[in-house]
């Protein structure tokens, strides 16, 4: 078994439709850090997503569900920390406002 110790989400912008961030292709990962931060002016809120291989995103695997993060705050999501993904699964997010939340997540993607 190799361990491997990944950004699995470099930085980017969050986008206002639900994308998938990241997939587990051909190992399982283990999220260690999952950072989102509003750059903007204003509240903006995301939702994430923890789907299984094969699966949809939906209300049964939405795992937060529109945080509200202030002008420049950024927040560490706890709720993610821990979680694996089996191979085939993936992170997906959406956030309430385009242009306002940058997100960047690492972890261990286990073979």
């Amino acid at each position: 078994m190799a361990v491997t110790i990944s950004n699995i989400i470099p930085a980017k912008t969050a986008e206002a439709t639900q994308v998938t961030q990241y997939t587990a292709v051909g190992v399982q990962t283990i999220i260690d850090k999952f950072t989102a931060t509003n750059y903007s002016a204003s509240a903006a809120t995301i939702s994430v997503n923890l789907v299984a291989d094969a699966g949809s995103t939906g209300n049964d695997n939405l795992i937060v569900k529109s945080k509200t993060l202030q002008a420049s705050e950024t927040y560490t999501f706890p709720e993610l920390v821990g979680h694996v993904l089996p191979k085939g699964g993936f992170i997906s997010t959406i956030a309430g406002t385009a242009s306002a939340v940058n997100i960047r997540a690492s972890g261990r993607e286990v073979s």
